[in-house]
């Protein structure tokens, strides 16, 4: 069994392996995918720069009804049964349908790999030739080959667009020690022109960020300016690109799961449940191809049309994306206050979260294909 641990200088020996499945990526989407190969007899090798948990890519918070369908309970820090929307002109607190619980990215991380019988390996992924990916340890082969890497596509055909001119938004997030009842959001154009702030509790521990859709807005002063008006220290910092336009989830014979694949919902940047639902259903086809009830080309085909299937709810996040930042900040007050009233706000919500149900990790469907 390969060692779960970072390894760094003379420990950085070569690597060179086959697998039957080669899954790019150890964080939400990757481990989703492996989770699902559990028990199918494939050879899986994941491969990740980091050990598994190591490096927390967001302010980790999901709806608290995915964290049964996903084994991973032991991870909740808070649950969160509000949410609140402030504004320069007040503040609309909305009682949700259902709850946000945030959760520690480590643990969560170990309980979902404690589910896979993968092997795991440390390892820069760098490119690809064919089905030869290249790393800074060496050369691995696989048949089935997954891109779980994040927004930078690393396995992707040609050169990939890069910050600031991609359809990408940057976040930065500190992690003082500090609590609270309820998911807070700020809409502040003082703060930040074109995004939001927020602070998730979480049992001890407050995180507090800002996101900007516009890459080129810096958002490291904006971060220290909700810390201050918050009372809390800036520190500990965590920040990170994600994508907030779909791209194909299968192209060049690679399948391509959550940030890589856009797989993050635009408007809120929300993209844990969204990379493991993603992650759930390119791990189906793959286990159907691994049965031969077909082919790699079928898989592909499948995996990507489930993910274009979702274009319609993606086009229209974004919609709201450029819209809200253009609002009259008196009228975006009004209406948050009306989408807290209970009807509109169970309906709303409802729906936002079926656009990745957490029924979809319930189901016992082999493909993706049956439950779309």
């Amino acid at each position: 069994m390969t060692r779960r641990a970072t390894l760094r200088g003379d420990e950085r020996t070569p690597l060179s392996e086959r697998a039957d499945v080669l899954i790019c990526g150890a964080s939400f989407a990757g481990l989703a995918v492996a989770r699902e190969l559990a028990g199918s007899g494939a050879d899986v090798l994941v491969v990740d720069r980091y050990e598994i948990g190591e490096r927390q890519t967001s302010a980790c918070a999901i709806p608290t009804p995915w964290l049964e369908p996903m084994g991973i309970r032991r991870a909740v820090r808070q649950e969160l049964e509000c949410m609140s929307f402030h504004t320069p002109h007040g503040t609309a607190r909305h009682r949700l349908p259902w709850t946000w619980s945030s959760f520690d990215y480590r643990t969560l991380c170990e309980e979902l790999w404690e589910q896979c019988d993968a092997r795991f390996a440390i390892a820069k992924v760098e490119g690809r030739t064919g089905r030869t990916v290249h790393t800074d340890r060496g050369d691995l082969v696989a048949e089935l080959i997954v891109d779980a890497l994040g927004w930078r596509r690393v396995l992707g055909p040609g050169a990939n667009v890069q910050p600031p001119e991609a359809r990408i938004s940057r976040g930065l997030e500190v992690h003082p020690e500090g609590g609270g009842v309820d998911l807070d959001v700020w809409i502040d154009r003082s703060l930040v022109p074109k995004g939001y702030a927020w602070s998730v509790p979480a049992a001890g521990e407050q995180r507090v960020g800002v996101g900007s859709y516009e890459p080129r807005d810096h958002v490291k002063e904006p971060t220290r300016e909700i810390a201050t008006r918050l009372g809390v220290p800036p520190v500990r910092y965590q920040g990170n690109w994600f994508p907030h336009q779909l791209r194909p989830a299968a192209e060049d014979g690679v399948f391509f799961a959550g940030d890589s694949a856009g797989h993050c919902l635009p408007l809120s940047g929300e993209g844990i449940r969204t990379a493991f639902y993603f992650g759930i259903a390119c791990g189906r086809e793959l286990r159907a191809t691994l049965t031969g009830t077909q082919s790699r080309e079928q898989a592909l085909a499948a995996y990507g049309a489930f993910s274009r299937r979702h274009a319609p709810t993606f086009a229209w996040a974004y919609l709201l994306q450029r819209l809200i930042p253009a609002l009259p900040p008196s009228l975006l007050a009004r209406l948050l206050a009306l989408v807290g009233r209970r009807r509109i706000c169970h309906r709303a919500f409802s729906w936002y979260l079926r656009q990745a149900d957490p029924s979809f990790a319930s189901s016992r469907s082999t493909s993706c294909r049956p439950a779309c």
